[in-house]
């Protein structure tokens, strides 16, 4: 603004904040995507720097990456954590997840 001409101070930045910052936000949040209700977890074995690494990552129906896990061991706990963040971040349950059906994953349980 000061290299149109106009001089703001911090106080009157501050006022605007204050005014209209949270009908910004509102809007913001209004304007985010929807996500689907079927979520695919997959699995993927990766190599990086020649050590093996297990790559998790979950994608809506509409095929948006919704969050991604790298990490050494393939850890029940650390997906446990992976998910349970997943799902606190997006602020909504799916309807359906589909996994690869591998004999390794536990039938879900209500916690």
């Amino acid at each position: 603004m000061l290299e149109r001409g106009v001089i703001v101070s911090h106080e009157t930045v501050r006022r605007w904040c204050a005014k209209s910052g949270q009908s910004y936000a509102n809007a913001l949040r209004r304007r985010r995507v929807q996500l689907g209700d079927k979520w695919y977890l997959d699995e993927v074995f990766i190599k990086i720097d020649g050590e093996r690494k297990y790559l998790w990552r979950v994608i809506d129906a509409d095929g948006t990456v919704l969050d991604i896990l790298v990490q050494n061991r393939r850890d029940k706990a650390a997906a446990r954590r992976f998910f349970r963040r997943l799902l606190k971040t997006t602020c909504s349950v799916p309807r359906v997840i589909v996994t690869d059906k591998l004999r390794s994953y536990a039938r879900p349980t209500a916690r």
